[in-house]
Order: C-alpha cells, then sequence, then structure tokens
C-alpha cells in the first residue's frame, strides 16, 4: 500500500463542498471514483480542509492509499482524465511516509478572500469573486483586520454547525489590500472554524463601506455571540490556498 499525496485545484460551484455528502455531488466523491476507475480500488480521500458549497481550492493537499503499482505522474495524469469534465484537477502528487496525514500533518492553512469593488457587474469572475458595488476602505478594513489577529475566543465568527472541539483559535495573520478594483483579503492560521473567515470578511466589508466602526469588530469579538456577527460573506469568494507541513518547510 503506497499513499500519495495529491495537490488538487478546484472549482467549487457545481460542488456541496470538498467533503463527500450523501445526496450531493462532492470533490471528495468525485476524486474517489476516479481512483477506483484507475485502480480498482475502494480508497478514502483525507485533505488538510473542508470547504463549503461554492468555496474554491487553488492547492488543497489530500492523500489517498493504494495498493496497485503505480507511479505518481502516471496516477495523476490517470486521475485527470477520468476526472474531466469536472472543474477539478490534479496538480501535483508524490509518495508519502505512511506516517504522513494530509490532515493531522499539517501545521498551517492559508485562505484567500477575494472581493471585486466596482459598479459594473462581474463577467469573468461571477461566481468566483464577491462583487461589491459600494466603494471600500481597504486601509480601514485591514486595520479593523488587526483586531482579529492572534489568540481569541471566536465564537462570534463560528458557524452554529462548527464541530471544533474549542472556539478557541490562534489567527497569524488577516492581511487586507487593495489591487485596482480588486479588495484581497488573506488569512493564515493552524487550522480555522466553520465559516471563521467569512464572517471575519462580511464584518470587515461593513468595516470598508462605513456602516461599522472599527471598534464595532473588538466589540463584536468580545462578546463571544453568534448575534453580534455583522455579516457572513458569501462563499464564492473563498479560496483555500496551501497547506503546510513540517518536512516541506
Amino acid at each position: 500500500m503506497t499513499r500519495f499525496a495529491l495537490t488538487i485545484e478546484f472549482d467549487g460551484g457545481p460542488f456541496c463542498g470538498l467533503q463527500r455528502q450523501q445526496h450531493s455531488p462532492s470533490v471528495q466523491q468525485a476524486i474517489e471514483e476516479a481512483a477506483h476507475a484507475v485502480t480498482g480500488e475502494d480508497v478514502t480521500l483525507h485533505s488538510a480542509g473542508r470547504t463549503d458549497s461554492g468555496v474554491h481550492a487553488l492547492a488543497m493537499r489530500s492523500h489517498v492509499d493504494i495498493a496497485k503499482d503505480i507511479a505518481p505522474f502516471r496516477l495523476m495524469e490517470a486521475l485527470n482524465a477520468k476526472l474531466r469534465p469536472d472543474p477539478i484537477a490534479i496538480i501535483g502528487c508524490e509518495e508519502k511516509a505512511d506516517d504522513w496525514h494530509a490532515r493531522f500533518s499539517c501545521t498551517g492553512r492559508s485562505y484567500e478572500y477575494r472581493i471585486r469593488n466596482r459598479r459594473a457587474p462581474l463577467t469573468i469572475e461571477k461566481g468566483r469573486a464577491w462583487h461589491i458595488a459600494r466603494d471600500l476602505d481597504s486601509d480601514a478594513m485591514h486595520e479593523a483586520a488587526q483586531l482579529l489577529v492572534g489568540n481569541h475566543d471566536f465564537t462570534t465568527f463560528r458557524s452554529a454547525h462548527c464541530q471544533s472541539a474549542s472556539p478557541v483559535k490562534t489567527l497569524d495573520k488577516l492581511d487586507v489590500t487593495r489591487e485596482g478594483d480588486a479588495v484581497i483579503i488573506r488569512a493564515a492560521a493552524r487550522s480555522f472554524l466553520h465559516h471563521q473567515v467569512r464572517s471575519m470578511v462580511g464584518t470587515l466589508a461593513l468595516v470598508g463601506q462605513g456602516q461599522w466602526r472599527t471598534q464595532q469588530v473588538a466589540e463584536a469579538l468580545e462578546a463571544k455571540d453568534r448575534s453580534a456577527l455583522g455579516l457572513n460573506a458569501p462563499p464564492e469568494g473563498l479560496y483555500f490556498v496551501a497547506a503546510q507541513y513540517p518536512d516541506e518547510n
């Protein structure tokens, strides 16, 4: 049995999320079915993170265990052939030691949220960015974002359906930058709560539009109450960017 680490890119639009669901198509199901078609084996895909319906990935890290004698490049090519026309691509594949685990060995995860801040409607990026027509003050958003960096109880920014044992997380980075009419929010932490990034982005967007004062972000965090949340940003602007591992630093 060989453990193969996969790097996966996908458009989350057609899927209920990364994780397999009973009655809806998922990225996990598509890859597991492709692996079965290639190897004849029933495999389970384990991933560094979960994504909601409509959320994308630029480089999700996952692994599968396969008994068939096959080289990593051949496996990657075969999986990609079977995955067509689904918007999923295996962009990397390598063998790993048996004790390497895509989820449990992961020491850091990073996300990017994309806002297109313009009056005109989206065309190419429709379904791949959050369109906000009202002017955003990205500097004010960044200033407010720094209040969330560090070790905090993020109950306010946690989905009611979150399965994490604790709402306490350490947020290593939350940066807001403007690139033309694009406002990009980049977040990094060892792990995140369900909806944490989208909840933080939605609240920062209120600051950017002048609907919230900067201090209200701190007050919402301190409330430790989901009802204090300003806004949950839509899923289509969120991208899983990278996962970090000790042996790859």
